[in-house]
Parts: C-alpha cells; structure tokens; sequence
C-alpha cells in the first residue's frame, strides 16, 4: 500500500461517521471514534481517507468540506435553493443592527461594548449581545484593564463552521473600520450581499431572508 492509498475500510467508515454527525467532526474525534484494539488510525491516515472521500463526491450534490469545526457533508451551493424547499418555516433575518455588532466584534476583535458603541453612534441593545451568544457566536475573550473592567468580545468556532469557513482569516477582506460606511460593507459582507443602508433601532431580527448559500447535510 502507498502513502497515498488507505484501506477501503477506513474510508467507508469515515464516510458513516460523516454522514451520522450532527456537526462537523475534528480529526481528534474521528481518531477517537475509530480507536479499537488493533489501535489508532494515525492522523496522515486519517487525511488521506478525507482527501479519498472528497475525490469520491466530486461532480454530485453533496460535497465534503472542512470548516473550523472539521470536516462535514454539505450540499453543494447550486441545490441550496431546492434543498431550502424542505423546510416551511425559514430563520428570522438577521437584522442590521445585529449584523454590524457582529461585523465589528469578527473584524475587530477583542473589542468592548463601548467601542462598538463608539462606532455605530447608538445605543448597543442587550438583545443583540444575547441573541449572538446564544447563537454561540461570540463570547468574552477577556476584560480590558480599565476602570470598570469592560468584558471583551470575540467570535466562536461555532460562528466560523455556520459560515463555512476554516478560520478568520477567511472573511473577506476589509479595509479598517472607520465609519458607517465601512461597517455597512462588512455587515454586507456577512451575508454575501450588497451594502445597503437602513434605518432603524436595535431589532434582532427583520423579515425571513432567502435561502442560504449553502445548506448543511446535518
């Protein structure tokens, strides 16, 4: 067997695992998962089986992608469309103002409650703390060393696997955010869409969005 070939097996038992998940699996869990008493697969294994699995899915609906969480099934993004057709009742849109706290704490981080206040010139609703967190989009990364002792926001792995991504440093790039306007193009970006200004209060949510990009398996 070649560096570049694993058991048939492994794969196959990869592909179960994948497809039973609720959410993406790392390759500490698949090596704990797998673990019997003939051992461990090691981890190049484990990747070869991965890269395998992905050559085999090439060219159908369904692909395998790795995000921050690790690796999951998820429908390729020209059947998202068909696939939302599922499910009657769509997630409530993201509103804007929840959209541009979270584009400040993504680009910015860590940052206080006052600094996003500072850059979006109002008042910052505790509904739109609440609602990200409980998203299990962000979370305090710290306090800053100030009187007061400010809590410091930054984003989850969980945020980063929702928007099918690897790591930070996947979001579009931004310049540094300055203004309105600058914070309005990240907002956008969030949603892979045109800025467009509103007006408006601290609401967390607005009318239901269209479908998503790119749909989940699990």
């Amino acid at each position: 067997m070649t560096e570049t070939e694993v058991p048939e097996t492994l794969v196959r038992c990869v592909e179960a695992l994948l497809m039973a998940a609720d959410g993406p699996l790392s390759l500490s869990q698949l090596e704990t998962l797998l673990a019997d008493d003939a051992g461990t697969p090691d981890r190049k294994a484990l990747r070869t089986a991965l890269g395998a699995l992905a050559r085999a899915y090439e060219g159908s609906a369904v692909a395998l992608s790795e995000v921050a969480g690790g690796w999951r099934f998820q429908v390729r993004e020209d059947y998202a469309g068909l696939v939302g057709k599922l499910w009657e009742e769509r997630p409530p849109r993201l509103s804007r103002a929840l959209l541009e706290t979270l584009a400040l704490i993504c680009y910015r981080q860590p940052i206080s409650r006052g600094e996003i206040e500072d850059v979006r010139g109002v008042s910052l609703s505790s509904s739109i703390i609440k609602t990200l967190q409980e998203r299990e989009w962000i979370k305090v990364v710290g306090y800053r060393e100030v009187p007061g002792r400010p809590a410091l926001f930054g984003t989850t792995r969980q945020l980063l696997d929702d928007l099918n991504l690897k790591r930070l440093e996947d979001l579009p790039a931004l310049p540094e955010l300055r203004d309105l306007d600058d914070l309005d193009a990240a907002a956008a970006s969030l949603q892979g869409e045109t800025p467009e200004r509103e007006d408006g209060g601290d609401d967390t949510t607005t009318p239901p969005p269209s479908p998503p990009a790119s749909d989940a398996v699990h």
